[in-house]
């Protein structure tokens, strides 16, 4: 699924009118149609109360009037409050008129403000992606007496005030929704979390628009859904062996941080990689072999960190930083593994890397060795992790622009942990990833989908690309499966190691009928 500007979105809106010959107060009533659904879906009459509907002048407005009405129809309690102006668009003039005399209509001014009790259900259909410049005036008023009436808000396609595709001004007035409902595609706006406060829990409605419109769309945005990454993992073949998925290498671990390297190496082989190999500091050793029996283990000459660099040959794909620390001699080994991980006459684009944790400070601390990285090289950073690859992002808008300039220069695969958590190619696309929920936010989460990664990037029927998008939603499917288990503030990191095989049993492809 892609991601449109606040321009595309409008474009899009007007191709759905002249392919589909609608007059553009059939799309407006395709859009109340789905908003009223919804809502008739989340609250009966009794417990919605009284609805009041904010309306401002453009077609936003005209979406909440056409939606005042059918909630009439529907039996609700409603009523509409209008915020004037010298223009009103057509639409809106168009739904003013065909509005019931029986909803309530008043004129919002600077001394009639509208009576809100707390836990009145408000529909805020103020402004939509068409605003340009932050709010001024009444509007404003109206956003801060909303505020202090702690009602229930429910925003119309975008919160009024916010914009679709860029940061608000500092200060600037934009109203709090605990819900949105857009239409047809999500916007920009809705995964960054400076606009979390703003947006609160957002839902998508289909509204016909047009497919050819979105498919022909030039974006960098993108939106990974279920659809995006189904049957991605080939199935196995009849006569697979272990040699058929790959042999991965992992360099984790140190004193205290052994865990990081279990829970990485138990994703990795609940990832279906066919064989794989830890080095861990000597101290692990015992540990390692009874937790993850399945893993071939390589104790190195230190105790209690990492110090060799084994043999290459063997591996498809290698992963460091989970526990690793950053002394001296595990900077010694990353460097070394940069430098024979270079592209050769048998591997042309070179060894594929995963980049964590412990590696990923390295490598912000030492910036020099950027240049080494192999082309598609997977680094895993948290937003600080990324700072420190890069510099502190003035807002999350920012962040991305930093993000795909990172990506493009180093041709590189990051990434960025979090909500949504943010995946940057190469080519300098974004795409935005819909599984996972807050209870990930734990420690090992990361270490887990280290884990994920490797195996998949070890897995020699997958594009680059292919394997990382695909990891990411899987890992998040796997906390998705794990909190309705064990609920967000149970989830451990080791749940998410024992559902990481449902969650790809669900991605993989049917064998051919």
């Amino acid at each position: 699924m892609i991601i449109l500007s606040a321009a595309q979105t409008r474009e899009l809106d007007q191709a759905t009118i002249d392919e589909q010959h609608l007059p553009s107060a059939a799309l407006m009533e395709r859009a109340a149609t789905a908003f009223t659904r919804w809502f008739f879906g989340r609250l009966t009459q009794e417990e919605a109360g009284e609805i009041l509907v904010l309306c401002g002048p453009g077609n936003n407005g005209g979406d909440g009037l056409a939606i005042a009405h059918l909630l009439h129809q529907g039996n609700y309690a409603v009523r509409v409050g209008l915020l004037p102006a010298g223009k009103y668009s057509a639409d809106w003039q168009h739904n003013r008129r065909h509005l019931p005399t029986a909803v309530p209509v008043v004129e919002i001014t600077e001394g009639q403000l509208p009576d809100i009790l707390p836990g009145t259900a408000v529909i805020d259909a103020l402004f939509g992606t068409g605003l340009t410049r932050p709010l001024t005036g009444l509007a404003v008023t109206l956003v801060a007496h909303l505020a202090q009436a702690k009602a229930r808000v429910i925003a119309v396609d975008i919160p009024s005030g916010l914009f679709a595709d860029a940061p608000q001004p500092l200060g600037s007035a934009v109203v709090r929704a605990q819900h949105t409902v857009s239409f047809g595609l999500p916007k920009l706006a809705f995964l960054l979390p400076q606009n979390a406060d703003f947006v609160g829990e957002w839902h998508l409605e289909d509204i016909g628009l047009s497919t050819r419109f979105i498919e022909g769309a030039a974006t960098y945005w993108h939106y990974t859904d279920a659809a995006a990454v189904a049957q991605t993992l080939p199935a196995r073949p009849k006569f697979s062996h272990k040699g058929t998925f790959g042999h991965a290498l992992l360099l984790a671990g140190s004193r205290g941080k052994m865990g990081a390297a279990l829970l990485a190496a138990g994703a990795c082989l609940r990832s279906g990689v066919g064989l794989l190999t830890a080095q861990i500091p000597s101290l692990g050793y015992g540990i390692f072999q009874i937790s993850q029996p399945e893993a071939m283990c390589l104790p190195d000459p230190q105790t209690d960190f990492i110090s060799e660099l084994p043999d290459l040959k063997p591996y498809q794909a290698v992963g460091i930083g989970p526990g690793l620390s950053q002394n001296a001699a595990s900077l010694a080994v990353f460097q070394q593994l940069l430098k024979e991980a270079v592209a050769s006459k048998t591997r042309p684009k070179g060894l594929p890397l995963i980049i964590d944790a412990d590696a990923l400070n390295l490598l912000g601390q030492h910036r020099e060795l950027l240049p080494l990285l192999p082309e598609n090289t997977v680094l895993t950073p948290h937003p600080k992790e990324f700072e420190r690859l890069t510099e502190p992002a003035r807002d999350d808008y920012h962040r991305l622009e930093l993000l795909r300039d990172f990506a493009r220069t180093h041709r590189c695969l990051v990434v960025l942990k979090g909500a949504y958590t943010c995946l940057a190619t190469p080519t300098g696309d974004l795409h935005f990833n819909s599984t996972g929920n807050p209870g990930m936010a734990t420690g090992g989460s990361g270490d887990v989908l280290t884990g994920v990664l490797l195996a998949l990037r070890a897995h020699a029927q997958l594009p680059a690309f292919e394997a990382v998008r695909l990891g990411v939603y899987a890992h998040g499917l796997a906390g998705d499966l794990a909190a309705a288990e064990t609920g967000q503030a149970g989830l451990v990191a080791g749940d998410l190691v024992r559902h990481i095989g449902p969650a790809l049993a669900t991605l993989t492809a049917r064998p051919a009928f």
